[in-house]
């Protein structure tokens, strides 16, 4: 088996059939579930990928290492739950695959759809991440958020195509996933040792708005980016503010 999909996943939402039709390209694909209420695994299940039921919650790195277990393929694909793969990078996973060197991972571009519009600045595009590597060789790290592969002296190849990213079609979920990100960071970053303060919450939070509108040119995608660097603004400021919750205990 050449490539294995791996996504892991709680109440998918509206775009997994989307995302399980485009990954049809791949040999296999798993999924691995942490106690999904909705039509989740009915819908995986549909699309032919092979489901395992994952107990507890150990943080997004552990996690994706959990599901890599699971795979079979020489080659690990992720993507998530609310992302799309298009027929040009679907194209390029499969010449990628087919003829790289060892020690070698590939990245990509995400496209990320803002509340029904594509976001091409603010930071956002071309949002570059690892995602197709060898499974033999690499895995996730022990991030609980924001985790990332770990492939320090691999050879970085970026693959044609985009991943499309539904990231915010659904304000009350978007806003959910923000606290919970903010939270899942400030445990992290608590269990290193690491404190913070009111103020520092504001300070970053106001340099989060600037950098976001102005550096990255934010303004450039219109009222969606003066939106998208309040929400950023926000999430940052809950960061910060979880973590002196966290240190006051």
């Amino acid at each position: 088996m050449k490539l294995s999909a791996v996504l892991i996943a709680k109440n998918a939402g509206p775009d997994f059939k989307r995302c399980l039709d485009s990954l049809q390209f791949a040999d296999e694909i798993v999924v691995l579930d942490s106690g999904s209420t909705d039509d989740t695994v009915r819908l995986a299940e549909e699309a032919g990928a092979t489901v395992v039921s994952s107990e507890g919650w150990p943080g997004f790195g552990p996690q994706r290492q959990r599901a890599q277990n699971h795979a079979q393929g020489e080659w690990v694909f992720w993507v998530d739950t609310d992302e799309v793969v298009s027929e040009e990078l679907a194209q390029s996973v499969l010449k990628a695959v087919s003829a790289a060197s060892a020690n070698t991972v590939f990245q990509l571009n995400r496209l990320s759809w803002f509340f029904g519009r594509f976001i091409r600045h603010s930071g956002w595009y071309p949002d570059r991440i690892v995602r197709l590597y060898r499974r033999a060789e690499y895995g996730y790290d022990d991030a609980l958020v924001h985790e990332k592969v770990a492939c320090e002296g691999a050879r970085v190849e970026t693959l044609a195509g985009d991943l499309l990213h539904y990231t915010a079609t659904d304000f009350s979920d978007y806003m959910s996933k923000s606290v919970r990100y903010s939270d899942a960071w400030a445990e992290g970053r608590a269990r290193k040792g690491k404190k913070a303060s009111l103020g520092s919450a504001v300070s970053h939070s106001v340099g989060a708005f600037l950098r976001k509108y102005l550096l990255q040119l934010g303004f450039l995608d219109g009222r969606h980016g003066f939106l998208l660097a309040v929400f950023t603004a926000h999430y940052v400021f809950n960061k910060y503010a979880a973590l002196w919750i966290r240190s006051r205990r």
